[in-house]
């Protein structure tokens, strides 16, 4: 598509959007009584307008069922989380028994690595990027010293090259060959935090398994973002929160993936819990735990209806307007057109003041842009906060910007950038 830097042009691409009318299913915050623009989605996404219904009906349940509620109502508690898959599995490309959803993200991770970082026979060692997000490091860190190794050792972790903001797909598959020995598990996010970089999950999983290891990823910044395969993908195991792109609600319930041919390996340990075993025989309370089938064997503790409910909303929409791949569609476009108007400021102030550092192949990312701002990036951050443009601001000197498909506009996009440009003149000048 060829872009033009003018309102009309935006507007136009508005009229043709057939996903446009989505926005008005989301609550909009406001900035001196309009729309602010809201381009923070990877780091929490806007509440749809049905969730207070949703949750509403949950709280009414609880009211004039109590804990009948659990067996009786249209929609009992104790299969709630069964409606969610079909729509989650589509989203991460799974089947519907391959998932479930539980607790949050970086509990999942732990739990999962129970099962699956299993160190033996001199393979110890973890591979990740570089500059995860740091809870996954933390996480990481404190599995490796719980197994009795020393993280300096047990974690390869994969830095850029020497000027080079993200990684090259080869050198990932390099480092995994190279160290094929000694590595247990390659766990990588499916898109860096930072840099917004979408790394090539078939690829690393086939390396994994090529060098033995098991493969498994952090979808916190790809799920309901990007198309995944995961099952075609052969990928082990994965988890993600619902909060970003997903639009669940701070703190919203995690989900995890594990791959069907690990549903019956009984030598892989995992935390039991009363709601993982088998549903027919469950309130039998028998000791000795025998897992449900499929992913839903890996939970654990009581499903939050509140929180499932909070997703279902969500989820609903992303299925009303045709899945992940028509609204990855609209997203490439409007990520398309912010980094053609970020340059169009560079060149509007004569030097590039604003370095977008997310891959520019549209294979490489998802909705997101992470911009360098070479100097004074604090202060042009504030003045766009002021000016009702929200992204989120990352020490040392970078701004994201994340244009949502179900509620984003090209209009949205147009003006976060004019104001980008009056933010470069007025505190640049």
């Amino acid at each position: 598509m060829e872009f033009q830097n003018t309102a009309q042009f935006a507007a136009r691409l508005d009229a043709q959007d057939s996903l446009n009318g989505f926005r008005e299913q989301f609550l909009i915050p406001k900035h001196n009584g309009n729309d602010a623009i809201y381009l923070c989605g990877n780091s929490l996404g806007l509440q749809p307008k049905t969730t207070q219904q949703y949750i509403g009906d949950k709280l009414n349940e609880w009211h004039n069922l109590a804990v009948e509620g659990w067996f009786q109502g249209d929609n009992p508690w104790l299969g709630y989380h069964k409606q969610l898959l079909p729509a989650l599995a589509n989203i991460v490309g799974a089947k519907p028994a391959e998932v479930t959803v539980m607790n949050s993200l970086t509990i999942n991770l732990h739990l999962l690595m129970v099962s699956f970082y299993q160190p033996r026979n001199g393979r110890y060692k973890i591979v990740m990027e570089g500059g995860a997000f740091p809870s996954d490091q933390y996480a990481v860190e404190s599995q490796v010293r719980f197994h009795g190794f020393d993280p300096a050792n047990a974690i390869i972790e994969i830095f850029p090259r020497s000027g080079e903001s993200t990684l090259h797909t080869q050198d990932i598959l390099d480092v995994i060959e190279n160290n094929g020995n000694e590595i247990a598990l390659v766990l990588f996010s499916g898109i860096n935090y930072y840099t917004g970089q979408l790394f090539d999950l078939k690829a690393i999983a086939q390396a994994a398994h090529e060098a033995g290891a098991i493969a498994g990823f952090d979808l916190a910044h790809a799920a309901g973002n990007v198309p995944l395969q995961l099952h075609d993908w052969e990928a082990d195991f994965a988890c993600w929160c619902s909060y970003k792109y997903m639009n669940s609600g701070p703190g919203g319930i995690s989900g995890v993936f594990v791959h069907e041919r690990n549903h019956q390996n009984k030598e892989l340990n995992r935390f039991a819990g009363w709601w993982g075993y088998r549903n027919d025989t469950r309130f039998k309370m028998a000791p000795g735990f025998e897992p449900e089938a499929g992913a839903e064997g890996w939970q654990v503790s009581t499903s939050p209806i509140l929180l499932m409910a909070a997703h279902k909303a969500s989820l609903d929409i992303f299925e009303e307007a045709g899945g992940i791949n028509a609204l990855y569609n609209k997203a490439t476009n409007l990520t398309d057109y912010l980094e053609y108007l970020i340059k169009q400021v560079n060149q509007g102030i004569d030097y590039e003041l604003f370095k977008i550092i997310t891959p520019t192949d549209v294979c490489q990312r998802g909705s997101q842009l992470s911009v360098i701002c070479k100097h004074s990036g604090k202060a042009i951050f504030d003045y766009m906060v002021k000016q009702g443009v929200i992204g989120d601001w990352r020490e040392p000197d970078v701004i994201r910007l994340s244009p949502v498909p179900l509620y984003n506009t090209f209009t949205d996009v147009y003006t976060a950038a004019i104001h980008l440009a009056d933010a470069a003149k007025s505190i640049t000048a």
